[in-house]
């Protein structure tokens, strides 16, 4: 199938095919390198060499990447701003190197300036790097958002926004976190309600743009705008609406990941997470 979880890479990226292995993974998010650091060390040919082989025999599902969490190209801090352009430049290099074919990203927050200026901003600093690195493969996802604080991204309108002023459309896409759209006032708790939602998505993004679901239940209520994961059946979205999932046709050939809590070693949330996802399936 093609369900997994956001996988650890401590101790070298090549490490996250042998943790798959063991919670039945098959499908791995990762970070390409520390998320809470700017930059980090350039990948050795032999970390490269091991990871393609062990990808190779893993043969996963799908491979891709999440991006760091310190990136915001919408900043209006001129500083934050340029480091934000380099390091996401560099998380684009580092994808293609490990021969990933989607990085997934937060799309900004705009600290008071305005979501307008703040989606125009992130369009203009997009079209900036890829003029930059024009020959890059990876795929960027926009992921949809709670809408916490300023973040943008809390309303699929906010991603057709984005995506309509990108010269080079055909390397965006969409990563959906159940969520995070929940929180943001998209409800998928029951049948109904999850026909509806994707029905809008459909609408305004086109599911043809939908590339990787992020599988969370939630720890606050529908429109609360926090975002807070749950293991899966255990939140305020329940069950319902991964079975709806689950059973989707339409999403057979799209990677879902989980980012749920991960639990202690003795006892991984994300074996019993994805027992409760594959127990769904009819």
């Amino acid at each position: 199938m093609n369900l997994g979880a956001h996988i650890s890479i401590a101790g070298g990226v090549s490490n996250i095919f042998e943790r798959a292995k063991k919670i039945s993974a098959n499908s791995i998010q990762i970070f390409t390198k520390n998320s809470n650091q700017w930059f980090s060390k350039s990948y050795s040919s032999e970390e490269l060499e091991k990871f393609h082989r062990l990808q190779n025999e893993y043969s996963p599902f799908s491979v891709f990447a999440h991006d760091a969490y310190l990136i915001n190209l919408c900043s209006p801090k001129t500083e934050v701003e340029k480091k934000s352009i380099s390091a996401f430049k560099d998380e684009i290099l580092r994808c293609d190197q490990l021969h990933l074919p989607y990085l997934v990203m937060h799309p900004g927050s705009h600290l008071g300036q305005g979501e307008e200026w703040g989606l125009g901003k992130i369009a203009e600093n997009f079209n900036l790097i890829l003029k930059e690195i024009p020959k890059c493969k990876v795929i960027i996802l926009l992921e949809t958002t709670a809408g916490q604080g300023t973040n943008l991204g809390y309303k699929f309108e906010h991603l057709k926004y984005i995506l309509d002023r990108v010269e080079r459309r055909e390397k965006f896409g969409v990563c959906l976190d159940t969520c995070h759209i929940f929180n943001a006032g998209y409800n998928i708790s029951t049948a109904n309600a999850y026909e509806k939602t994707i029905d809008e998505f459909d609408r305004i993004i086109g599911l043809e743009n939908l590339k990787v679901f992020h599988l969370n239940d939630s720890k606050h209520p529908l429109g609360s705008r926090k975002d807070r994961h749950q293991h899966i059946g255990e939140g305020e979205i329940g069950i319902e609406a991964f079975r709806c999932l689950m059973n989707d046709k339409r999403f057979s050939e799209i990677p879902m990941v989980l980012e749920t809590p991960k639990g202690d070693d003795e006892k991984n949330m994300d074996i019993e997470n994805l027992r409760v996802l594959r127990d769904l399936k009819q």
